[in-house]
């Protein structure tokens, strides 16, 4: 059973969001997609885990069918998250975010740790200095007319609806693992998940840097819910090893998804739909 509407938020947002299953049970998952700036794609994930418990899923402010021309902030998206949950009548949720929906987590279970039950980190939060090893590994996976091509689109005042589908192809296919397969992905992704709200992209961007996460990781692991846990594709272009980092800094497992990349549902389904009804069944069970 999908459910679909609209809630307005205290600033005159309207997000969207849509709920599968039955929403008298608890307590809920709710799913943070990453970007930030795209419309959510979660909806293969939810489907894996619909069935033991209700998932909510969202539209962030800017994105899909969530219009927004003002200004953005990490902390106008943690409020979102808290009016959502007010709206749905949700006192207690199971966050389940992936790439920077796990920043969003973070940083929601920092200023509302009471709400948060149990949480899964998928790929993410990315904290110290991983850019460097991420950018190393993306040239390695790409060609060098890949790599001039990329950087050319990229410099472009204003691109064309094919120049901006070859941009985030060419942007997102060293995602993954296998980069043929990768590259079919990537084509078929930048044209589904459209548009890409850019300037939500520098400024959450822009946010991020004056209010890093790494200096807050105190903070989280103080009030991080006892079932907390991070999930990584050992093939993703970012470094393995700063998630590693990661959960021995927050005291929390890490599962390794072999063979897979930044979205290892795609690759490894059959692994992370396991790992994901295991973790939700438990969350849910108390």
């Amino acid at each position: 059973m999908t459910t679909r509407g609209l809630a307005s938020t205290t600033d005159g947002a309207r997000l969207s969001w849509t709920l599968l299953g039955d929403w008298a049970r608890r307590p809920p998952v709710v799913m943070l997609h990453g970007g930030p700036g795209l419309p959510g794609y979660l909806g293969d994930v939810a489907a894996m885990v619909g069935d033991i418990t209700p998932v909510y899923r969202y539209d962030q402010r800017g994105t899909g069918r969530s219009p927004w021309r003002g200004s953005h902030s990490l902390a106008r998206h943690v409020d979102d998250l808290a009016e959502l949950l007010d709206t749905w009548c949700v006192p207690e949720v199971v966050l389940v975010g992936h790439s920077y929906g796990t920043d969003l987590a973070s940083r929601f279970c920092l200023a509302h740790p009471g709400r948060v039950a149990a949480m899964l980190l998928m790929c993410g939060p990315f904290v110290g200095d991983w850019r460097t090893g991420y950018r190393a590994e993306r040239g390695r996976r790409m060609s060098a007319a890949q790599l001039e091509r990329r950087q050319a689109l990229q410099e472009m005042p204003v691109r064309t609806e094919e120049q901006e589908v070859e941009l985030l192809a060419l942007s997102w296919f060293t995602d993954h693992a296998d980069p043929e397969l990768g590259w079919h992905r990537a084509a078929q992704e930048a044209r589904r998940r459209r548009p890409v709200n850019w300037a939500m992209n520098a400024e959450l961007g822009e946010d991020g840097r004056a209010d890093p996460l790494d200096e807050r990781l105190a903070e989280l692991r103080a009030c991080l819910p006892a079932r907390t846990e991070l999930l990584a594709g050992v093939r993703d272009p970012r470094p393995v090893e700063a998630l590693e980092s990661l959960a021995l800094r927050l005291g929390v497992p890490l599962t390794r998804i072999e063979d897979a990349g930044h979205e290892p549902w795609l690759e490894q389904p059959d692994a992370v739909r396991t790992h994901l009804r295991r973790f939700v069944h438990d969350a849910v069970a108390g």
